[in-house]
Formats: C-alpha cells, structure tokens, sequence
C-alpha cells in the first residue's frame, strides 16, 4: 500500500491481545483499525462525538481481512489508512498493519454514513468529504 496520501497511528501491542500461541488475536485487529480510524477522524474532521451531535454518523458494513506475517506482545505497530473511495453515501477504507516497514496484516473496510437518530443512509457531507479526499 502507497504511504503518500495516508494517516498513519502507531500503537504498542499488549500481552492481552494475544492469543495462547503469542500472537495478536486475529479479531483484534479490527480493533486496531477502530482505534486508527477513530484517531484519524479526530485529526480529520474533529472527533467522533463532534460528529455525532451533528447528526451523523458512520457504520462499517463490510470487512476484508488478510493475515500476512503475526504480530506479538509489545509489538510497536504503524497502522496506515488510505481513503480509497468516496460515494454518495459510502467510502471505502484500505488499511495495512506494520512493524518496522514490513506489511503483517492488510484490510479493506465499507463503511456507510447515516443519520444519527434514524440510521438511515445520508450523504457524506461536504466538509467531510473535503477532509478525506485528502487521504485518497
């Protein structure tokens, strides 16, 4: 995955989120991209409860998970997200997980932009569609 045009959060691995082998449990890792989308929204377009009072809000609708290489307990991982679509009412998300460089785990994320009371589907407003084209 291209490093231009992406928002790149670093975290350490605790000895929790791994499993009996002494690697990340697999289902941690949409965790770590939670925790990355939710630093790059904060940067980008003012933090998820900001959001949230304006009425919208995002769900994610569809995960693709590829394991590479394991990571392990104090671990310092780059998790690099890329705006690789932006729709009407949708966007679509690369991530790649890295240690030192190296790809251990990539992703594509769908999420959809709804209405915070209703989650009803909603366009994807200007100011943020501004925000993330920046990372496309």
């Amino acid at each position: 995955m291209p490093t231009t045009g992406s928002f790149v959060h670093r975290l350490r691995v605790r000895f929790a989120e791994c499993d009996p082998q002494g690697v990340v449990f697999n289902a941690n890792y949409l965790l770590y991209f939670d925790v990355a989308f939710t630093e790059l929204w904060r940067e980008r377009a003012g933090g998820y409860a900001e959001m949230i009072e304006r009425g919208i809000d995002v769900m994610l609708v569809q995960s693709n998970i590829g394991y590479r290489r394991p990571a392990r307990s104090d671990d310092e991982l780059d998790i690099r997200v890329r705006v690789v679509s932006l729709g009407t009412t949708s966007m679509q998300l690369d991530l790649a997980v890295e240690r030192d460089g190296e790809l251990l785990t990539e992703a594509e994320l769908h999420y959809v932009f709804v209405d915070a009371a209703t989650h009803a589907k909603t366009e994807i407003p200007p100011e943020i569609r501004l925000a993330l084209m920046e990372l496309a």
